[in-house]
């Protein structure tokens, strides 16, 4: 199966955005810092998530992004499309021209598993994975950590000090 890192990072950074913008917008750099993906790359992938109708932006003081509608009405699967990504088994991108411009032995074995997992993945909605202990709990973890980085003094703070 392929799913590339943009796929992920985009589905990670939804999923990071449905949490943090319950209360306010969320800027990139919050997303970056606390989910390790560089900004750059993120400013890329959510021009694409917005022009999807995934985001919308906030400008101003105390803007960013929010999402775009309930995050039970998106479902990961549209996230990784919205990203120009696909969820694709086969080694000949779905075109059936796998082996000598034809379908190989076992294209529709390799099609059947990816219209699988695109139906599973159609299932499951940000919502969703808000509600799991598991995302809440590591989503503290990474919120605690980035504002203990944040409060620790530099070395230079430390030796006038």
């Amino acid at each position: 199966m392929r799913l590339t890192t943009k796929g992920r990072y985009a589905v990670t950074a939804m999923l990071d955005l449905a949490y943090h913008s319950q209360t306010k917008p969320v800027t990139l750099t919050d997303i970056a810092t606390r989910q390790t993906i560089s900004l750059s790359y993120l400013e890329q992938l959510f021009a694409r998530l917005r022009k999807g109708g995934m985001v919308k932006g906030v400008r101003g003081p105390g803007g960013g992004y929010t999402l775009s509608r309930d995050a039970h009405d998106i479902n990961i699967a549209d996230i990784i499309e919205a990203v120009d990504e696909t969820v694709d088994s086969t080694k000949c991108g779905g075109k059936s021209n796998c082996q000598n411009d034809q379908p190989c032995l076992t294209h529709d074995l390799w099609m059947g598993l990816s219209d699988q997992i695109r139906a599973y993945l159609k299932q499951i909605s940000l919502g969703q994975l808000l509600e799991r202990d598991l995302v809440s709990e590591v989503a503290k973890r990474q919120a605690e950590q980035i504002e203990h980085v944040i409060e620790l003094p530099t070395r230079q703070e430390r030796i006038l000090a």
